[in-house]
């Protein structure tokens, strides 16, 4: 058993500028929800939901295992989107959730109609 850790590396969400370390040897989604952050929406965590889709805006991250083409289309990936639960950081990273998935999980309380204007 070894005493040194893998090195950690910052990583930061672009909507909210919430910020958290992760190790080298994990996934972005594995070192946010080890640390208890959010921001990141997780699903089934390994792929096959495609809920934790991002955009790497800044730094790189290396595959931890294939992307399933049902949630990131080659197109996709070479603009930077990938799945956080299936890449491990491999410097720093600022990532964008995905707009598509980024509506239910910012604002907190649910939209509700406005009342009618007299």
């Amino acid at each position: 058993m070894s005493d040194h850790p893998c090195p950690q590396v910052r990583v930061s969400v672009a909507q909210t500028g919430d910020c958290f370390d992760c190790a080298t040897n994990e996934s972005l989604l594995a070192g946010m929800l080890r640390l208890g952050r959010k921001g990141i929406p997780a699903g089934c965590v390994n792929g096959g939901c495609g809920v934790c889709k991002v955009r790497i805006v800044e730094g790189s991250v290396q595959p931890l295992g294939p992307v399933s083409r049902a949630h990131v289309s080659a197109e996709e990936e070479a603009c930077g989107y990938t799945l956080a639960c299936r890449v491990t950081p491999t410097q720093a990273v600022r990532l964008e959730v995905s707009p598509k998935l980024r509506k239910p999980f910012w604002g907190g309380a649910t939209p509700v109609a406005a009342p009618p204007v007299n």
